[in-house]
């Protein structure tokens, strides 16, 4: 389906906040791109369209952060609580980074680059903002 937004951050973020992962393709020659762009970077072309990936690949890098910012301090996250952020190469070709669920953060010698991943939306409670996040599917 098919959404009438400009290609910016703002429509990205409220896509998410819709629980909806959205990415631009060129009209011209079918290149997606994930976070969205409004100009292709293959042919250059300019007529771009909004669609909707199922969110499932498989993990491409990830590293464990002990030290992390603020928001995540708030979260409860520490050097004795880390958390997991990484890149996933999606099925439909393009790849894009997020928090990662459902792997031990605090031993990450047992996260396995291929793990096969699912979207999933994560709230922020203080500004109320939606962030993407991938969780290690079964």
């Amino acid at each position: 389906m098919t959404e009438q937004r400009d290609f910016s951050s703002a429509s990205f973020y409220g896509f998410l906040a819709e629980k909806k992962l959205m990415a631009s393709r060129c009209k011209s020659c079918r290149a997606l791109y994930l976070p969205p762009h409004p100009i292709c970077s293959k042919c250059f072309g300019t007529e771009m369209e909004w669609t909707e990936v199922k969110g499932n690949g498989k993990l491409a890098a990830f590293t464990a952060i002990s030290v992390g910012p603020s928001c995540t301090i708030e979260e409860g996250y520490s050097r004795d609580n880390p958390y997991v952020v990484g890149i996933v190469q999606l099925d439909e070709g393009p790849k894009v980074s997020g928090r990662i669920l459902g792997v031990d953060a605090r031993k990450p010698e047992t996260i396995r680059v291929g793990t096969p991943m699912t979207v999933q939306f994560m709230d922020q409670k203080e500004d109320k903002r939606c962030f993407l996040a991938f969780k290690a599917s079964k």
